[in-house]
């Protein structure tokens, strides 16, 4: 059975950037290689969806390694990229202060190869919050497909 999207993207500008790199940057600490968002295109706070994304460039650190001739962009930095949009939600919508860590996958799947160059959109929808946990359902999509389904949780540290 084909998994649905989280949410309805059909009516959302994919191309309308809210937040920019500059603007995560005031919300995730992560530098360098390590950042895994490039932008924002949808939040919806009464809903608690996001929609950012990832521009998978064949010049990263790890398209050498994975895999020699065929570069697959990791699933766990799709785990990173999907943990940092957590992390900026928590932070510009919950109002977190302080680092999130990243706190666990409660599931995981793996659906299609991504492989650059190419867009990866990672929708987010929270599901549950606590004083200093919260869960969120994450996809990340390519070219309209779902390539990763998981549910994660952060923390505040």
């Amino acid at each position: 059975m084909r998994a649905a999207l989280l949410f309805d993207i059909g009516g959302i500008d994919l191309s309308a950037v809210l937040f920019d790199q500059e603007a995560i940057r005031e919300c995730n600490p992560q530098r360098g290689a390590m950042e895994m968002l490039n932008g924002i295109v949808h939040a919806d706070p009464e809903k608690h969806e996001l929609i950012g994304y990832k521009d998978v460039r064949t010049d990263e650190f790890w398209v050498a390694g994975h895999i020699p001739g065929r570069p697959l962009f990791p699933g766990v930095l799709m785990i990173e990229c999907a943990a940092q949009l957590a992390a900026f939600y928590a932070t510009k919508y919950v109002g977190w202060t302080g680092f999130m860590g990243f706190g666990g996958v409660e599931s995981c799947r793996f659906r299609l190869q991504v492989t650059p160059p190419c867009r990866l959109f990672i929708l987010g929808k929270r599901l549950w919050q606590r004083k200093n946990v919260i869960c969120c359902h994450q996809q990340g999509v390519m070219d309209g497909n779902i390539v990763f389904d998981a549910t994660i949780l952060g923390a505040r540290m």
